[in-house]
């Protein structure tokens, strides 16, 4: 008697900092038809150093790959920050090179709330604060950051993720990976840092639309 095959899930596990992010992944994994479980990790207090304790808590051995979605600008306003970021890059790198569960490290500069103003037709390099409040009208940027929509809101009209996609240009993360479709593995072949490029804004936030939509 032949043993009954196992069913294969494209199930992602996403280690996210703020509520910006959570709510977008949220409203974006009802779209999608694969799985992604969120970890909101709360970054007050601990920065890095919180996050890469609490994914070194979680077992992934479940999962096709991790996402851990970050914000660049922590590691510019304080101080020490950046070799916390340097540590927490190197624990990917380790576990992506032992061939474990594969890391993309995303990190967004200075932060998601860019990212999301890439999304609309009418962004064009300004403020990102001043855009939300004044241009959006939403009056407030913890408002935007709460909004538990927000995925609907940057995707309606004529604003898109992939509008955001096709905007995005240097990066301080690169992950070079390949994907075997027929038995669901992905393996990161290399992680470059860029540092020549935390001064202008960007993100491999590619990399998590790429992997998740293949």
């Amino acid at each position: 008697m032949s043993r009954p095959k196992r069913e294969l899930r494209k199930r992602f596990v996403v280690f996210c900092e703020g509520d910006t992010e959570y709510n977008y992944i949220d409203g974006m994994r009802l779209k999608q038809g694969v799985e992604l479980a969120l970890k909101p990790i709360n970054m007050q207090g601990g920065g890095y150093a919180n996050f890469l304790e609490e994914i070194k808590k979680e077992a992934g051995n479940n999962c096709l790959a991790r996402f851990i979605i970050i914000d660049f600008d922590r590691a510019r306003r304080h101080a020490g920050e950046k070799a916390k970021l340097m540590e927490l890059m190197d624990y990917c790198k380790l576990q992506n090179t032992s061939k474990k569960i594969p890391h993309f490290l995303i990190l967004d500069n200075p932060d998601f709330e860019y990212v999301a103003c890439l999304h609309m037709e009418s962004y064009q390099g300004q403020d990102v604060k001043k855009y939300i409040e004044q241009t959006l009208g939403l009056g407030d940027l913890e408002r935007f950051k709460a909004m538990k929509g927000v995925y609907e809101y940057l995707n309606g009209k004529n604003n898109s993720y992939r509008q955001m996609l096709s905007r995005l240009q240097r990066k301080i993360v690169e992950n070079r990976y390949r994907i075997n479709k027929t038995n669901f593995n992905i393996l990161i072949e290399d992680t470059k840092i860029v540092w020549e490029n935390e001064n202008v804004r960007g993100s491999n936030i590619n990399e998590f639309f790429e992997v998740i939509d293949w």
